[in-house]
């Protein structure tokens, strides 16, 4: 074997094994905790349900639905019979925006104030502990990345921070999030190495990185194959 060219592979073997140790620790690291956390801990289902049980039959639908869409000037994409609070709706997603409709009455609905927000948190939080804090947001933080528009943010006073978003018009649930999603979140951060959003696994930096590790395997084998053809030249 030419010992310029093993020179070389043990020199870029070293300096690649340097610069790889760390992210390799935060790769093992990131993938022990991440199989050691129950997906359902980390969804939040045991601390509070995303969805309720609608209440009401068909019936209590009773206002006719070609009159709602009257009163808007937009082409309708969506309508569903849903519900908010005590009341039948109708929800009405158009091109630009979404609305909502009391089925009963035919009345177009505000969005949900705080105490409306407190009342439906309850109804979908699982434990016992009181609201810690409970505000309307525009600047949706990095944990509910995938929300548009304003939330309501509810936060509850227990061991995991449990906070609950809300849609402010339709009341929707949106996102689930605790400590415990939070440091699956920061795990995973690491092990795709996108420290902006989080979520793109086909980042330049994870690739060089997964090259470099695959570099680094190779120039390993090529001097254990060094070391032996080494030994057996002593030998003889």
């Amino acid at each position: 074997m030419n010992r310029h060219f093993a020179r070389f592979a043990r020199i870029a073997h070293k300096w690649m094994g340097l610069i790889l140790g760390l992210q390799v620790l935060f790769w093992i690291a990131g993938g022990v905790v991440m199989s050691a956390i129950p997906l359902e801990r980390v969804h939040g289902k045991h601390l509070a349900t995303k969805t309720l049980p609608n209440p009401f039959s068909q019936s209590d639908y009773a206002y006719n639905v070609d009159k709602v869409i009257q009163q808007l000037d937009d082409n309708i994409k969506n309508i569903k019979l849903t519900y908010r609070m005590d009341r039948p709706i109708y929800l009405l997603e158009t091109q630009n925006s979404t609305h909502v409709f009391d089925a009963q009455s035919g009345e177009a609905l505000e969005e949900l104030n705080q105490e409306q927000v407190s009342f439906l948190a309850s109804k979908h939080y699982l434990k016992n502990s009181q609201i810690r804090t409970i505000q309307k947001i525009s600047d949706i933080p990095l944990e509910a990345r995938r929300a548009q528009g304003d939330m309501w943010r509810v936060e509850f006073d227990d061991t995991w921070s449990t906070t609950l978003y809300f849609v402010p018009l339709t009341g929707e649930l949106q996102t689930v999030r605790s400590d415990i999603w939070r440091l699956f979140d920061f795990v995973w951060m690491l092990h795709i190495m996108d420290y902006d959003e989080r979520d793109d696994f086909n980042n330049p930096l994870l690739i060089t990185s997964a090259i470099s590790a695959l570099l680094f395997t190779i120039t390993g084998i090529i001097l254990l194959f060094q070391s032996r053809w080494r030994k057996k030249k002593k030998a003889a």
